[in-house]
């Protein structure tokens, strides 16, 4: 498969994800070098006061070589979230913290990364 050397680097996949006011997009990218990566932009629509929208939108670059450690910090703090939801607690300041459990957990998927490479 040959790679476009495009300055604005064109997009060889892109996932689009609608989340409430949000919308993420996944977007696979390649180097110069043709070693593809990951952009993860946030997208939501805001209002300036003359009744106009605009899209504000924040962006993170993931390269390979972090999307192990990437991985594993999002699984953690994922399932911290889902053991510690304030809304499970009686005090809305207060969390009690318990380790993530390793059991797997039917109600999201696991990230992986790895299929990345096999683009």
């Amino acid at each position: 498969m040959e790679f476009n050397d495009h300055q604005d680097r064109e997009e060889i996949y892109s996932k689009p994800v609608r989340a409430g006011k949000r919308t993420y997009f996944f977007d696979v990218k390649s180097t110069k070098g043709e070693d593809l990566y990951l952009t993860i932009t946030e997208s939501k629509k805001r209002f300036r006061e003359d009744g106009t929208f605009f899209y504000e939108k924040h962006k993170i670059f993931l390269y390979k070589e972090d999307f192990e450690k990437f991985s594993e910090g999002l699984n953690e703090a994922v399932e911290f979230i889902l053991a510690n939801n304030r809304s499970s607690n009686n005090s809305p300041n207060s969390f009690a913290y318990s380790e993530p459990n390793d059991a797997p957990n039917d109600s999201w998927s696991n990230v992986e990364f790895e299929d990345l490479d096999k683009v």
